[in-house]
């Protein structure tokens, strides 16, 4: 708890994957990938409670033993896919509420496909939004590899299209990158917003966002490249560790 608001993490963890099949409780580096996001939750100063919502009883079952909770299985219609993820936490939100009575002040969302996250992390997304109650949300970004600047749509025609331009620049992907206006990617690290974001505006982050920037992090794991690339990062940080 922060300054006596209630704070609930949640873990959306579907069964369903069709690149990383069973990916969520698949060994990284020699521990279940969801793993790394509930060793991060116990050393949060400010989680209240944490839950795992899924469709998969392995997953399910894999959170109670490290003292997760389960509150209940995810329905079919929000595990396949389709749904977005104000639906998803709406439903979630509103289930907690309906079956409980529980309705937490803060929602701290913690996708299991970033296992590099720290609890430091996430308690600072908590804080900063707790610092500017007039915000919707908190999201963690970082620089992108590439400035948005220098890509391209495709036009009607065939033709490559800047996707954006400086104003008073004719060929703003031209300009150094030290020229161009600063840009943020969405990393997904900790996503944190106010309930009433969701359940009264009826928004996932809404418009008021805060940024909580992080030097060189990176997006979760999507593909085998992804899962490869973490696999080397975690053990270069253990055996770091070990030096």
């Amino acid at each position: 708890m922060i300054k006596q608001l209630s704070v609930l993490g949640v873990v959306p963890a579907r069964g369903g994957s069709v690149r990383l099949p069973g990916k969520n409780i698949k060994k990284l580096a020699g521990v279940p990938l969801i793993e790394y996001t509930f060793r991060a939750t116990r050393d949060s100063k400010y989680l209240d409670r944490v839950i795992v919502v899924t469709d998969d009883d392995a997953i399910g079952m894999f959170a109670q033993e490290h003292d997760v909770d389960w509150p209940f299985r995810e329905p079919e219609d929000l595990a396949d896919g389709t749904k977005s993820d104000f639906d998803f936490f709406e439903y979630t939100l509103r289930w907690l509420q309906d079956n409980e009575g529980y309705r937490p002040d803060i929602i701290v969302q913690l996708r299991p496909t970033s296992p590099l996250r720290t609890a430091a992390q996430i308690d600072a997304a908590i804080e900063l939004l707790v610092k500017n109650p007039e915000a919707d949300s908190v999201r963690t970004v970082t620089e992108p590899e590439q400035s948005p600047y220098k890509m391209y749509g495709i036009n009607s025609e065939g033709y490559l299209e800047p996707l954006l331009s400086v104003p008073g620049e004719t060929e703003s992907f031209n300009l150094p990158q030290q020229k161009l206006p600063k840009t943020y990617k969405h990393v997904g690290y900790v996503d944190v917003m106010w309930r009433r974001t969701i359940m009264e505006k009826g928004i996932m982050t809404g418009s008021h966002i805060i940024p909580l920037v992080l030097d060189g992090a990176i997006s979760g794991i999507n593909t085998p490249d992804d899962w490869e690339l973490y696999e080397y990062l975690i053990r270069k940080k253990e055996d770091g560790s070990k030096k």
